[in-house]
């Protein structure tokens, strides 16, 4: 451990894989050409939305391991979640996967939890290879949290578009010379951070303390500053929560340069696409890190990723109950290929 939040890896689990499946409107944004699957139908040929999910984040995990060359039999675990109630996309995707299977709930940072949870597993010995994934849906998500779509309710400007998506990553205790790959070498468990945000419609305010704190208990651990890190990628701040973001950043004396903080929910749709204050869902973080970030982290392009997913922890119950929404933070250290 370093600090009182983050562990050192020295094991460097290696990250052999990654995939995306997203939807049409995903598609059509700036990172398009970059997913490895594009649906056209939101239902996906499915008799419902969450059925729907479900298909997707199986998509995504299939074409992971198709991608690593390997078959489900050789993966030991399966860590993943989503954004619906008890986990059924992800729940009923490992039912059909069979693969042992780890749930995990995180809100929009459930990406981040997972590679953070199975990097950790992989530093223990307790297994040699598993996939992380998420996966989130537009439809579901505002049928669970907001309004039905059919009533046409109007959205605030600070209200986030959720991703019609999922990521899949493989990660592993398995070295080559011939194929070097990423490498995970910290992982920082968050805290929930509550600063009594209600607006279910401003989750980029409430999740930005949460970013800000994790990302200081990040540096003060592992005594580094902003700049050691080639990118930050937050996840999913949107607009209004990554200024805020950077405002808090600032505040504590650790400001951020503009071109090393970028946010999932910012990349993955233009302003043209009418999204408000940008992406939002489990699965926007998760393809975005799958289609984008790691293939550049893989080509050199980012020699040191700071991967750091946020995820606003309500329900609509307490939604409902007028509660505030705390928020967390989970982050990730990504680093260049290493040869072996």
């Amino acid at each position: 451990m370093l600090g009182g939040q983050t562990a050192l890896l020295e094991t460097r689990p290696v990250v052999d894989a990654w995939a995306s499946a997203v939807c049409k409107k995903e598609g059509e944004g700036p990172l398009g050409d970059l997913f490895d699957m594009i649906h056209t139908d939101d239902t996906m040929g499915e008799d419902n939305w969450e059925k729907a999910e479900t298909r997707l984040f199986m998509d995504a995990v299939k074409r992971c391991i198709e991608k690593a060359g390997v078959t489900s039999g050789d993966v030991r675990m399966l860590l993943g979640g989503d954004l619906l109630n008890q986990l059924v996309a992800s729940n009923f995707a490992g039912r059909e996967l069979g693969i042992p299977f780890i749930g995990l709930f995180g809100a929009c940072s459930t990406m981040a939890e997972s590679l953070a949870v199975g990097a950790m597993i992989l530093e223990s010995g307790s297994a040699d290879r598993l996939l992380c994934a998420a996966s989130s849906h537009f439809c579901t998500a505002e049928r669970q949290f907001r309004f039905p779509l059919e009533m046409g309710t109007q959205r605030p400007p600070s209200a986030q578009w959720t991703v019609t998506g999922a990521g899949a990553v493989m990660v592993s205790n398995r070295r080559t010379v011939l194929r070097p790959r990423p490498v995970i070498t910290h992982v920082t468990i968050g805290k929930p951070i509550d600063l009594g945000v209600t607006d279910a419609t401003n989750m980029g305010a409430a999740m930005a303390p949460a970013a800000a704190d994790t990302l200081c208990r990040h540096l003060m651990d592992t005594s580094r500053t902003p700049t050691d890190y080639d990118v930050i990628a937050t996840g999913d701040l949107g607009a209004v929560g990554s200024a805020l973001f950077e405002e808090l950043m600032r505040e504590k004396g650790m400001p951020l340069l503009a071109h090393r903080h970028v946010d999932c929910g910012l990349m993955i749709f233009s302003p043209e696409q009418d999204v408000h204050s940008g992406g939002s869902g489990c699965g926007c973080s998760a393809s975005v890190l799958c289609a984008d970030l790691l293939p550049k982290v893989q080509k050199g392009k980012i020699g040191r990723l700071l991967f750091m997913a946020t995820g606003a922890l309500m329900s609509p119950v307490s939604a409902n109950e007028g509660e505030s929404i705390p928020s967390i933070a989970h982050a990730v250290v990504i680093e260049r290929p290493e040869e072996v």
